[in-house]
């Protein structure tokens, strides 16, 4: 467990964080940009002291102001990998890696080969940083936070200067830490896209507070959310498990809750664990049964909550045998309908709609 409660002011910004992350897994600290969210793992790194608070990891005391406890950040042994790759420019990435390995507290528990072939590392080894992409520079990076042996790894916005392509060739190799080494991760980011691929936990930071954290499923729930991911990216992320694949291998069924979604088979195959983010701006609601149309998904529920919306505009939760998930409609057609919670309803969700970015294998 990584407990963290402090205060920290700089200038006209104050920061006040706290919470408790389970260990391991991936946390992500989600906000906007100049939420608090670098500032916040610089003082769980002892990069920068609190003005009041304490961190403590796994029932080690890292840093109490009342106890004046300041453990130095060498002898944390947390890992740290910045939105810039901060190589040492003179080195090769051999050199860079052994660095790190020589410098190491601790028992290891992972070795320069199993690193380099975990990042995909070994083309690069004869290289300097000069010669590498961003990407290839943020793998040599986060390989050598990892040849550290930290017994946490917090990772700042990693891929924020990178493009979009340059994302897409590192994001597989954040997976493959998450899902091979039980080392937990502190993730900074300002794109849910990466939150949804990567997290297992959140907390959500705004304007130097946290406002809520959990599991990712209970937070794309929270209203806390809406505000910083705007109306169109507003809806549920369920966990589900693929149930079959269709004759010509196309198309997937995914269980979630007591229903089924049908969608693209993006090389799944029977009994995958999945999430799938499905947008309540995609959900459409009958109150009674829909038949004889094109929509493949048709997820029969209870309506669990009513919430306003944007303008002229409500959300509502729908209860999927456990799974709930959110639709966008209309403040007269809820009214119309006569919606209210208990009532059972039928969510329709094309499956087009369920894009290929907004479904993750676990």
């Amino acid at each position: 467990m990584l407990q963290v409660a402090v205060k920290k002011t700089r200038g006209a910004f104050a920061l006040c964080a706290q919470f408790e992350l389970p260990t391991p897994g991936v946390a992500a600290l989600f906000g906007r940009s100049g939420c608090g969210k670098s500032t916040l793992i610089e003082i769980i790194a002892g990069l920068l002291g609190a003005d009041s608070g304490s961190v403590a990891l796994d029932g080690e005391v890292l840093l109490d102001t009342e106890r004046r406890i300041a453990v130095p950040p060498e002898a944390r042994r947390i890992g740290y990998v910045f939105q810039d790759a901060r190589l040492f420019p003179h080195l090769g990435v051999a050199a860079n890696l052994r660095y790190a390995e020589r410098r190491a507290r601790g028992l290891a528990y992972v070795g320069f080969e199993e690193v380099a072939d975990l990042l995909a590392l070994g083309p690069l080894l004869g290289r300097r940083p000069q010669q590498l992409s961003g990407g290839e520079k943020q793998r040599v990076a986060i390989g050598r936070a990892l040849l550290g042996q930290p017994r946490l790894l917090l990772l700042d916005e990693p891929l924020a200067s990178l493009d979009k392509a340059r994302r897409e060739e590192v994001l597989p190799y954040l997976e493959k830490l998450r899902d091979q080494l039980a080392i937990p991760m502190v993730y900074v980011s300002h794109q849910f896209e990466e939150v949804l691929r990567l997290a297992t936990h959140v907390v959500l930071m705004d304007c130097g507070k946290t406002v809520a954290q959990g599991g990712i499923g209970e937070i794309s729930l929270q209203p806390e959310l809406r505000g910083i991911v705007g109306a169109d990216a507003v809806g549920a992320i369920v966990d589900g498990e693929v149930a079959g694949i269709d004759a010509g291998g196309a198309l997937a069924r995914v269980r979630i809750g007591s229903g089924e979604l049908t969608v693209a088979a993006a090389n799944l195959a029977a009994g995958a664990r999945v999430r799938v983010q499905i947008l309540a701006r995609d959900v459409i609601v009958a109150t009674a049964e829909p038949r004889h149309l094109s929509v493949r998904n048709i997820l029969q529920g209870t309506v669990c909550g009513i919430a306003a919306d944007i303008a002229d505009a409500d959300l509502i939760s729908i209860d999927v045998g456990g799974a709930p998930i959110l639709a966008r409609i209309t403040t007269a057609a809820r009214r119309e309908l006569g919606l209210c919670s208990g009532m059972r309803v039928w969510a329709l969700v094309k499956t087009v709609a369920i894009a290929a970015d907004r479904l993750r294998r676990l």
